[in-house]
Formats: C-alpha cells, structure tokens, sequence
C-alpha cells in the first residue's frame, strides 16, 4: 500500500509541475533569478514564514528536513496550497494595480519506519513575470522611440526528504532537489519614424540540476508542559548548468535586411550558499512563539550582463549582494481539547525584514517587509478530526531608492489532509 501510494503522489506531483510555480507581474523579476520565493507553506505562512525551530507531526515543514522524524507511524500528511495577490506599483505619481492568482506548493509526509520520517513535493525558488514599456523623444525631433520590456519564467524544485531522529531531543535530515527552470526576457526598441532600425535584445536561459539542503533540530524539555526547539538549515551553492544566451536583432525597414547576434556564457548561472537557524518556545501545546536568521551568500555569485565598457556579454562579479533575512512568528490556540469550535482555531501572527539580494545599476535593490496574520481552521468529521484548512493574509512591502515601490496584498489558502491511513481496523 505504501509503494502504491508513494507511486500516485509522485505521479501527481508531476502532472501539476507546470503549475507548481507561484507567478508576479513584479518588474524586479527582470534581474538575477527574479523574486525568490519564501518557501513557506500553509500553517507557518501566518507566521511570516518562520520554520527552523517548527516540529510537528500533524504538519509538513519541508524547509528544515529535520522535523520530518517527528510524524507518527499512522499519518499520511499531504499539504496544497493556492493563493491570490493584488499589488500595488508606485513609481513618482504613477500607479498601477495588478492581480495574480496562483498554485503555490504540493507537499506529502509519511513515516517509513520509528523516528524515520520521508517527505515529497514540488515548490518554487524564484518567479519571474513582468511587462511594462517607456516612451521617450528622440533628441529634439518628433520622433518618437518606444522601449517594450516583457519577461516570464522562474526556477522550482521538486524533493524528497527524509528526517531521522538520532537520539532522543536530536533530529537530523535532508532534501534532494531536482532543481530546473528557465527565462526569457526581452527588450525592443521601436520608433514613429517608418525609416528606422527596430532594435530586439532577448535574454534566456534554461537550468537543469540538482539542490541539497540538510537541517537539524535539537528539542528540549523545559518542565512538564513546555519545549525549546533550537534548528539550523545549510544549503549547497553551486552551478545550475544553464547556458544565458544574449540574443540581438536589427531590423532596417528601409532595406529589410534582419541582422541576428546571439552571444552565449557557458555555465552562467548559479544558486547561493544558505545557512539559517532558528529557535521555538512551546507553552502547554498552545502558545508557540519562534525567531529566524537566514543568510544567503549572493555577494559570491555572478551573473552574466552587458558589459558597457567592451559590449560584451559576460559574467559580472558585482551583481549580487548578501542577503539576510529575520523573522519572528507566534501560534496561539486557545483550548485545543476544547469542544468548543473557536477554542480550537490556531490564530497567527508573524512579521519579516530582508535585505536586498540584487544590485541595479550599482545600487542596492529592493527590501522586504512583510506582515503577516492567519488562521487554522479544523476539519473535522465522525472518525477524523486532524485535518487544517489554513487561511493566511500577507502584506509585504518592496521598496529601493528612487525606484518602483511595491504594496503586495496576498491571501494564501492551504488544506492539509492528515488521515489515519495505515490503521488496522478491527471489526467486532
């Protein structure tokens, strides 16, 4: 039955890979790997993404792999989420609104064997999704010359976990990642004159490769009816085996004649280094309060640019900076033997700053402020009562000196089934 199942979740992880990836209309998608993705999941999305000390076994917290030990021998856990976005762009006394509405994340947990927890799914890394143009005159004519900017793609991963308790209070795992993913960005330049050059510059590249990301948590009791959970998370950087390719177009419309360019930098893309840890206090099972650090090692990496000083198309060493992120998070129920509706309803708080990860035009870009509230609804019915409709709602803020400023308003909406699918029923 397990192989049986194992089998279906993974074919049906396939079947929805192409939607697996959360989109924007963000026009800072158009630098670096676009906007990266917070990874978070529906019952620690209230809480602004807080994960490294989270451990439960009612709930699949895929972003430390430790915690996986922590299901028990007779759950079957699967996690779905969608949400909807609308965003606000600002830039001087222009504004524009935008709507998204995206599937977000497919996760699975099952243990396999006493303290042995395994975990599968799909979620993005990075989104990339913008179009927007500029007008401007051509020196003190009338001619009038149109710069069109339009980009779509974005990077996921789809994983397998697994998480061991090595002793008591001490939890190790890891997941292993295919990581794939392309973009295509394109600029075109375009003018009212019928006697001049169109100008077309395009971007791509397409990645194929690996991740692994490993994670501890050590849990401790503190008395009778409190824990700390402390959790550390290390990700590998390295090369994505992707090839950017630079693709330029001239088009004389007075001859007709197309000149195409294409320059290519070999093995040009890659993903950071990430370290984090974290820490978590549970009180009596019913407060739950939580603090992260995350540092992602961009400063390292490049990126392939044009360089203005040669025109050529090559990596740049300067593109990136370090980026580090802080979160804090609570989970409150109020009774959770109650029988009582309300009194069971996990409610959630949780607020996180970011550095920015990208330079644009030598200057940093956006940071990101996000605020967080949520909510998990119990399911309940004659012969299951552990199954959560989480329900969260995300301000989050991307603003940089002298460039577009972002108001993003999201509602992310995850069901979590946990069911009892490996009990022996007994008939009298």
């Amino acid at each position: 039955m397990k192989k049986l199942l194992v089998s279906g979740l993974l074919l049906g992880f396939g079947v929805v890979s192409s939607m697996a990836q959360s989109g924007t209309k963000s026009p800072y998608s158009q630098y670096g790997l676009g906007v990266l993705s917070d990874q978070s999941q529906g019952f620690n999305r209230g809480m602004a993404g807080l994960f490294q000390g989270l451990r439960s076994g009612n709930q699949v917290n895929m972003q430390n792999p430790a915690s996986y030990s922590a299901v028990d021998s007779l759950s079957m856990i699967v996690d779905l989420g969608v949400s909807g976005t609308l965003t606000n762009f600002k830039e001087g006394d222009a504004k524009v609104n935008a709507k998204t509405a995206n599937f977000e994340y497919a996760t699975a947990l099952f243990r396999i064997m006493p303290k042995f927890g395994v975990s599968v799914g799909i979620v993005p890394y990075s989104n990339i999704g913008y179009s927007y143009s500029t007008k401007q005159n051509v020196g003190t004519s009338s001619t009038i010359s149109t710069t069109s900017f339009e980009g779509k793609g974005g990077f996921r991963q789809a994983y397998i976990g697994l998480g061991y308790e090595l002793f008591k209070g001490l939890s190790l795992g890891v997941n292993f990642s295919y990581f794939w993913g392309d973009f295509s960005r394109k600029i075109t330049v375009a003018s009212s004159d019928a006697y001049v050059k169109t100008l077309a510059k395009e971007y791509s590249a397409d990645a194929s490769s690996y991740k692994l990301d490993f994670g501890a948590q050590y849990q401790h009791k503190l008395g009778q009816n409190d824990l700390l959970t402390v959790g550390a998370t290390l990700g590998l950087g390295h090369k994505i085996n992707a090839d950017p390719c630079l693709s330029v177009t001239n088009l004389d419309t007075q001859t007709n004649i197309v000149a195409v360019s294409v320059d290519t930098v070999y093995n040009g893309l890659s993903i950071p280094m990430t370290i984090g840890a974290g820490i978590a206090y549970s009180h009596n099972r019913k407060l739950t309060v939580g603090a992260d650090y995350q540092w992602q090692r961009w400063s390292k990496e490049s990126f392939p640019i044009v360089n203005e000083a040669n025109n050529k198309f090559q990596l740049s060493d300067n593109y990136y900076s370090d980026r580090h992120k802080m979160t804090v998070g609570a989970d409150w129920i109020p009774q959770p033997m109650s029988r009582r509706f309300l009194n069971r309803v996990h409610y959630r708080i949780g607020a996180s700053y970011a550095t920015p990860y990208l330079k644009i035009k030598g200057m940093d870009g956006p940071k990101e402020m996000t605020v967080t509230a949520g909510f998990g609804i119990p399911l309940v019915n004659s012969w299951n009562n552990r199954s959560v409709l989480n329900i969260s709602f995300q301000w989050t803020n991307l603003s940089a000196k002298n460039l577009v400023t972002e108001n993003q308003f999201r509602v992310t909406i995850g069901l979590t089934f946990n069911e009892r699918w490996f009990a022996k029923w007994k008939v009298d």
